[in-house]
């Protein structure tokens, strides 16, 4: 089989079973370990797969679209009903922290007025979504500001939110894997998230089934720092069977 063949049948399986491993592709292909670790290097060299140890994992869909007002509008449906089930673990007077995820977005311009809560951010589309809603004080993090993420990130806001500890941190998510935990394509930015997963009593991840499964470079915190999984599809499906064995819970 041709090296260009032996790929194509490497991402076939990527996109099917989300894992591919070395001893299984070596078996199923005729050709040495040596030579299926080389092709997963080419394809994770050329972004179309996240070597891990063993094998390979499939890259989140986020990484393709980095720009906020690009990402906003992406799967905003599924985005809603994450959200309508997150609004559901919200109680009166607790403080959270929203970052820059869409759907941590898309959960901000629904919290309903009336609801009292704290809510610190370093995401400006957050601030500026609650700045309307009266019975919600917003704490936004200084820094210097990214305008591709439209986040403030580095030391300053490191420093900032350091100060806090939170009730519950609702984080968007790049990539979640049952082994590699939380983990994004952007260094600075996960820089921020691990500090808010540390400061934070309760981790509660807003996901679309897309992104579980996927894991990038930069790791944010393990899957047991995680206590619910917030998806668009029904807990039932045995794709969260293995979280759930976990102990994390699924809405």
């Amino acid at each position: 089989m041709l090296k260009e063949e032996r790929l194509d049948f490497i991402l076939q399986r990527l996109k099917e079973d989300q894992v591919v491993k070395l001893t299984e592709l070596s078996q199923r292909l005729n050709v040495s370990e040596d030579t299926i670790r080389r092709d997963i290097e080419t394809l994770d060299k050329n972004g179309l797969c996240q070597k891990v140890r063993g094998g390979a994992i499939p890259h989140s869909p986020n990484i393709v679209i980095n720009d906020f007002k690009d990402r906003v509008g992406k799967l905003s449906e599924q985005k809603t009903v994450i959200a309508q089930k997150a609004l559901t673990l919200i109680r009166p007077n607790s403080t959270i922290f929203l970052d820059s995820g869409t759907t941590s977005y898309k959960l901000a311009t629904m919290l309903p007025v009336g609801l009292p809560l704290t809510i610190i951010t370093h995401s400006i589309p957050v601030a500026v979504a609650l700045m309307d809603n009266p019975s919600v004080d917003v704490i936004l993090a200084g820094g210097r500001v990214s305008k591709t993420h439209q986040v403030t990130i580095g030391v300053e806001t490191a420093r900032t939110l350091e100060h806090f500890r939170v009730d519950v941190y609702f984080t968007g998510i790049c990539s979640l894997h049952h082994e590699f935990g939380i983990t994004n394509e952007n260094f600075e930015e996960s820089e921020i998230k691990r500090i808010l997963v540390k400061q934070s009593a309760r981790v509660i991840a807003l996901t679309t089934c897309d992104k579980i499964g996927t894991a990038e470079v930069f790791k944010i915190c393990d899957i047991q720092d995680v206590d619910t999984i917030v998806t668009e599809n029904e807990n039932a499906l045995p794709l969260f069977n293995t979280y759930k064995n976990l102990g994390i819970n699924i809405l």
